[in-house]
């Protein structure tokens, strides 16, 4: 099992530099670089699509393998809502997922939630819990403001 140490990661500044690394690393398949981004928590879990809760790093680690055993994930984070404090931070978005196959270039949508915690190391995901996939864009409901600036 690889762990996150001070040798294999990089020091995170904001949840927002986790994410775009956490999407590049689906998008090359590099395993490696995506599990430098987990916290080192036996309880960090992961859904991904329609699939079971899978908990702990090495759980995560063997489950993105066998999606990078069929190529790389060419996913892109859209319409990205944030909730922030201090030492934590919840990310909800819309994942833009583009798979070539024999009929030409197919896009999916998934809504996606993911979960940083600060931790010594900097900022780390905790938790990616994605929705089962749509061929069109969900729509969005959400509160209009009370006041207006």
């Amino acid at each position: 099992m690889t762990r996150t140490t001070p040798q294999t990661a990089h020091l995170m500044a904001s949840p927002d530099d986790v994410e775009a690394q956490f999407y590049e690393a689906l998008r090359e398949a590099d395993i490696d670089k995506l599990m430098a981004l987990w916290a080192d928590d036996d309880e960090v879990f992961c859904v991904h699509p329609g699939g079971p809760r899978v908990v702990g790093p090495r759980a995560i680690r063997v489950a993105f393998e066998a999606m990078f055993s069929n190529g790389r994930i060419n996913a892109h984070p859209e319409r990205l809502r944030k909730l922030h404090t201090l030492d934590a931070a919840v990310h909800n978005l819309v994942e833009r997922i583009e798979l070539q196959t024999d009929a030409g270039l197919r896009v999916g949508y998934v809504l996606a939630t993911n979960v940083y915690l600060k931790t010594t190391l900097g900022w780390r995901i905790v938790a990616h819990h994605a929705s089962p996939g749509t061929p069109h864009e969900t729509p969005e409901v959400a509160e209009v403001p009370a006041v207006l600036h």
